[in-house]
């Protein structure tokens, strides 16, 4: 009996243990889930910087440069363009470019024509020609060198239009714009460039250089920066006058001399004008920079192959490198361009163009 008592308190003993064990463990399950599901108030640090972090904008992805082919003749043409070739060296241009400098004009209007270039720069007269032969596929968006025409002599008897008058002048560019340049001042100075003037023109500049070194008296119309070369080997050549002022004086209708001016295809201005007109912006710093720094920026024009650049430093000042857009480009080219027209039609591509030859960012 005694045993069977036993037995008994000792079950109860045990499920009482059971009972006691099943009750901590709920308990520490529930004071575990208790601690983990706590939110720890934040800082007001944390919450400053939240805050600041949902206010600032997403970082915007720098934009894609756009691809540009650009060509230029050696020499005045492309001198203006050069900070743009610098900068675009070490990837700090706006757009993405490609140069070409080509030696010949040809070399470019054939690569325009077939979309091998996108912007050019090139002789005034050739994008009138270009514009007319593609039927208004190439625009002129600006002027980028005006008059580097000049009359030098080793004598000292031309300081004015009038005392060419009876004079023999060795020039090049016979049938092309130095020519018409030529006949236009001389005409508008009552002097018939037929009859009161003998022009003698010569293929190379050298063959001009040689005929002024070997007389004392000699007279020359040439452009820069031959004109600097020339006084550099000779020290009894003077500028005479400047072909471009000249121009302007007896000018009626505010044009000048234009030079070089800058194209784009159209195609191209129509699907990357904001990216064109950035191109455009650089290319009126890099000619300000151009006339500013002229030692830095000879430098750039050997670098590129353009010029050497003892001889460039010399002859920036007297190139007329500059960038007009807008309304001035359109009086001086057009007023130009009609002086041309006047002496031989052929010479800008048989008419004058119409206003949409023009673009005007």
């Amino acid at each position: 009996m005694k045993k069977l008592k036993l037995s008994v308190m000792l079950v109860l003993c045990i499920l009482m243990f059971s009972a006691c064990e099943d009750r901590n463990e709920k308990a520490a399950r529930e004071s575990t889930t208790a601690e983990t599901s706590v939110t720890v108030a934040p800082t007001a640090a944390v919450v400053k910087e939240t805050i600041e972090d949902a206010a600032k904008p997403e970082q915007a992805q720098p934009a894609e440069k756009t691809e540009i082919k650009i060509a230029a003749l050696k020499g005045p043409t492309a001198i203006g363009m050069v900070k743009v070739m610098e900068d675009n060296s070490t990837d700090t241009a706006a757009n993405h470019y490609t140069f070409t400098i080509a030696g010949a004009a040809d070399e470019i209007t054939a690569g325009l024509v077939k979309g091998d270039f996108d912007v050019a720069a090139v002789p005034c007269n050739l994008a009138s020609v270009l514009y007319n032969k593609t039927k208004g596929q190439i625009k002129l968006a600006g002027v980028n060198t005006l008059g580097v025409l000049y009359i030098i002599e080793t004598g000292d008897s031309i300081h004015s239009v009038a005392d060419l008058k009876g004079k023999t002048i060795y020039s090049t560019g016979l049938g092309t714009t130095p020519q018409y340049t030529l006949n236009y001042i001389l005409t508008a100075n009552n002097i018939d460039p037929e009859k009161d003037v003998t022009v003698e023109y010569k293929t190379e500049a050298t063959e001009v250089a040689a005929l002024l070194s070997n007389s004392s008296d000699a007279i020359a119309m040439l452009p820069q920066p031959y004109v600097t070369t020339v006084m550099m080997n000779n020290d009894k050549v003077r500028i005479a006058l400047d072909v471009a002022k000249e121009w302007e004086a007896v000018s009626k209708d505010g044009s000048g001399v234009v030079t070089g001016v800058v194209v784009v295809r159209s195609e191209f201005l129509e699907k990357h004008k904001e990216a064109f007109d950035a191109f455009m912006k650089e290319y009126a710093a890099s000619a300000s920079y151009v006339n500013e720094n002229t030692e830095e920026a000879s430098a750039l024009v050997e670098k590129f192959d353009i010029f050497k650049a003892a001889v460039i430093q010399k002859a920036i000042p007297y190139c007329n490198i500059t960038l007009l857009e807008g309304e001035d480009m359109k009086t001086k080219v057009n007023g130009y361009l009609t002086s041309l027209f006047n002496q031989n039609p052929q010479s800008i591509g048989g008419s004058l163009p119409a206003d949409d030859f023009y673009y005007m960012r």
